[in-house]
């Protein structure tokens, strides 16, 4: 059996596409025999601009094969964004020409990773297999300005239909999606395998190790730094109305990080670190000395579906959560991760509050089972079982 995975973000890109396909690829190898070959597109690292690693534009193995496209550098603009996945379709679509699977997986949050997936298994006769990370048109009609909006709006909806009506399986990485999903495509009898736990989560003491009875907790936020995760609508205000009690710290980088940063510096803002991303194995020791672990999305209604991959990564570390979400993402946390404290985003009140509260709580705790129900390689090997059924069928 013949598999080809499109994913704009592949190790070691800091992201959670990264991550969750590259767990994917293993879960199938590891369950296939020998005449399994994987072929994976994807990128040359691009996430960050600050974070910059040498890797091979092509790897092999006796199982796999990874080809990475050179992209236009980009700054995470919309814009910029749109010509750098231009560079990939292209590419793509030139290295597929006259190739042929049994199955095309696209793991997709942008549509048009999905939209491409479906263009090469339909050329290609090969089944198609979506695996939806974000809701790209609830996303687009929230921060797209009206005249845009009315003009792009119908076309992605378009592409978005056409797409779901011609995969074979699609998996949602969110439950709340299905309503969305649903409606656009109500044939399909949807798979829900979520973000989870890295087993490299599993093995270490996230114990804080160093206590320093003087100093000010420490809460640490490692991420994108974006419109979609709304730092700059919350922390300069949020952080000035808790100076003396707390110390921030963000890892990270993103189309709104320059902004976030010239506000710290309007307001005088001295209880915050700012600092560029860091590989995963550095990021360990972060959660170690961190106290509280901090998450934020920006308040548009098409957050209220998504369950960002974050919360697994935090919760996997016994930590206090301090959580800026609304929806579904919220409703996990307070049914699924004990010791998080969740209030509404951009809301600079709700969030001191919140901090209040979770500086009377534990330091650390039990997530065994937690961890146990949402082990990455656990939900991937399930994944991987219906893709390979799939491909047989």
């Amino acid at each position: 059996m013949r598999i080809l995975i499109l994913s704009f973000y592949y190790p070691p890109d800091l992201c959670a596409g990264s991550f969750r396909v590259k767990a994917l690829e293993q879960a199938l190898c590891n369950m296939a025999d020998e005449n399994l070959y994987i072929d994976i597109i994807t990128t040359m690292p691009n996430r960050y601009n600050s974070f910059a690693v040498d890797v091979d534009e092509v790897e092999k193995t006796q199982n796999t094969s990874i080809t990475r496209v050179n992209l236009p550098s980009h700054k995470s603009g919309m814009l910029d964004q749109s010509l750098a996945f231009a560079t990939y379709a292209k590419k793509v679509l030139h290295e597929t020409n006259n190739k042929e699977w049994d199955v095309v997986v696209a793991t997709s949050s942008r549509l048009m990773t999905a939209v491409l997936g479906q263009k090469i298994a339909t050329k290609t006769k090969a089944h198609l297999y979506l695996d939806i990370r974000d809701l790209f048109t609830d996303t687009m009609a929230d921060i797209l300005n009206k005249n845009i909006s009315t003009i792009l709006m119908p076309v992605f909806r378009w592409l978005e239909k056409r797409t779901f009506l011609k995969a074979d399986r699609i998996n949602l990485v969110s439950e709340g999606f299905l309503s969305h999903a649903m409606a656009v495509s109500p044939k399909h009898d949807y798979r829900l395998f979520t973000n989870g736990i890295d087993e490299e989560f599993l093995k270490i003491d996230f114990t804080k190790q160093n206590k320093e009875t003087s100093s000010l907790p420490l809460i640490v936020y490692a991420g994108n730094m974006g419109e979609g995760q709304g730092l700059h609508n919350i922390l300069p205000k949020a952080l000035k109305l808790l100076d003396g009690k707390v110390r921030f710290r963000l890892l990270g980088d993103g189309g709104k990080r320059n902004q976030l940063e010239d506000a710290f510096k309007k307001e005088n803002i001295s209880n915050v670190e700012l600092l560029n991303p860091i590989p995963r194995k550095e990021l360990f020791a972060q959660y170690q000395e961190a106290d509280i672990l901090f998450l934020h999305l920006n308040d548009y209604s098409a957050f209220h579906k998504v369950l960002p991959s974050k919360i697994f990564e935090y919760a996997a570390t016994g930590k206090p959560i301090l959580a800026g979400v609304a929806g579904y993402a919220a409703d996990f946390l307070n049914k699924e991760v004990e010791g998080s404290q969740v209030f509404s985003p951009c809301d600079e009140v709700g969030m001191v509050h919140a901090t209040n509260n979770i500086l009377s709580l534990d330091s650390h705790f039990n997530r065994d089972e937690f961890c146990k129900k949402f082990a990455r390689n656990t939900i991937m090997q399930k994944m991987a079982i219906d893709i390979l059924q799939l491909g047989e069928g």
